[in-house]
């Protein structure tokens, strides 16, 4: 009789506020043989504040193969591993897709525990018609590139989700306006934190804003999508 695999749990983990974390997922993350992490400095805070000593490895964007093939190998060898990033859900706009895709690809058993996510939180309090979505994540760095991002889904008619960093948001409305027009915009910035703020109005209206303030902190924009004839 073989050996029975292991399963691989991606774990969503608080994008803020530590109460967001589930009762799921702190039992997930307790029982687990280990724990794979973005960054394990900052995932052992969070541990810390549950009391959880579950026993650690690194892995992020920048793993190279060896590490992989070592977290398939503890899988393979029937140990229970569980994937976070630094916040929010690891594959969506995070690191972690490797992993999964290969775990998937070597029929080892990969298992949600969902939880908060910056896009779902933003879209939920943008008051948009409709309920359908497209998630962007991070538009791509180069201008010629994020254009024909946000020009392939110009006619949508669904809210657009998009991710943006202190250092790269000017630029992304500007973007935005130029591709997308002066569309209404919601701007989330650092959710469920202690200087959590929302602001509404135009792209136009944000652009100047953040133009004239330096930004600070995480935002998520929420673009009202093209209205339906």
């Amino acid at each position: 009789m073989g050996t029975t695999r292991g399963l691989l749990y991606v774990v969503a983990t608080p994008i803020g506020n530590l109460e967001d974390i589930t009762l799921r997922a702190v039992r997930i993350l307790r029982e687990a043989d280990v724990i794979a992490a973005e960054d394990t400095r900052h995932t052992r805070k969070l541990l810390a504040h549950l009391d959880i000593h579950t026993p650690l490895t690194s892995f992020h964007a920048h793993s190279g193969a060896a590490r992989l093939e070592r977290i398939l190998r503890t899988l393979d060898e029937g140990k229970t591993v569980a994937l976070v990033t630094d916040a929010g859900t690891p594959g969506i706009a995070d690191p972690g897709q490797p992993l999964i895709s290969a775990a998937v690809e070597s029929g080892i058993a990969v298992i949600p525990v969902p939880g908060p996510t910056a896009s779902a939180a933003a879209v939920s309090i943008a008051g948009f018609p409709g309920s359908m979505f497209c998630f962007l994540g991070f538009l791509p760095r180069r201008p010629s590139r994020r254009k024909r991002v946000l020009a392939s889904v110009a006619e949508l008619p669904f809210s657009l989700v998009i991710y943006a960093s202190p250092y790269r948001l000017v630029n992304d409305l500007k973007a935005c306006q130029e591709c997308l027009g002066n569309r209404e915009i919601m701007v989330a910035r650092e959710l469920t934190k202690i200087h959590e703020e929302v602001l509404r109005g135009t792209i136009t209206e944000m652009l100047a804003h953040f133009q004239e303030i330096e930004p600070r902190g995480e935002f998520t924009l929420v673009v009202r999508g093209v209205a339906v004839r």
